[in-house]
């Protein structure tokens, strides 16, 4: 059986970082084990801004989080996005949606309100990590 493909916002992929026993951060650990993930030029650039944020120094060392972009960019497979959507209540999220179209993602998995608000796109079922786990049983 092929693996599911795929998306996950940023913001849950932070989690898996700084609360890797967090729901986020199971489902995010579950989907790079045993899914396919899909990232776009995009969303690892936001990924990459974000984790270079001095807020997270607190947190964790900024070299513990460039590993963990080097980790994820290896593991992910990166899609060439040519799709354009204005579909978001925050436009800033219309890359997640764009990349699950040109990536032929099955999920988007996100605790993002204004992408939940959605529910499917285009046949995608756009779901919480928490409803990610509870399919998995």
């Amino acid at each position: 059986m092929p693996r599911e493909r795929i998306v996950v916002d940023t913001n849950a992929l932070i989690s898996r970082l700084l609360l890797p026993n967090s729901t986020l951060g199971r489902a995010v650990r579950k989907i790079v084990d045993e899914a396919q993930l899909l990232v776009s030029d995009a969303t690892l650039t936001e990924l990459a801004d974000v984790l270079a944020r001095e807020k997270f120094d607190v947190y964790i060392s900024i070299e513990d989080r460039q590993e963990f972009f080097r980790l994820l960019s290896r593991v992910a497979e990166i899609i060439a996005v040519s799709y354009t959507v204005r579909v978001c209540r925050d436009p800033k999220d219309d890359k997640f949606l764009e990349l699950a179209i040109d990536g032929d993602a099955d999920l988007i998995v996100t605790g993002d309100k204004d992408l939940l608000v959605i529910g499917s796109f285009h046949g995608i079922a756009i779901i919480t990590p928490s409803g990610y786990l509870a399919r998995l049983g």
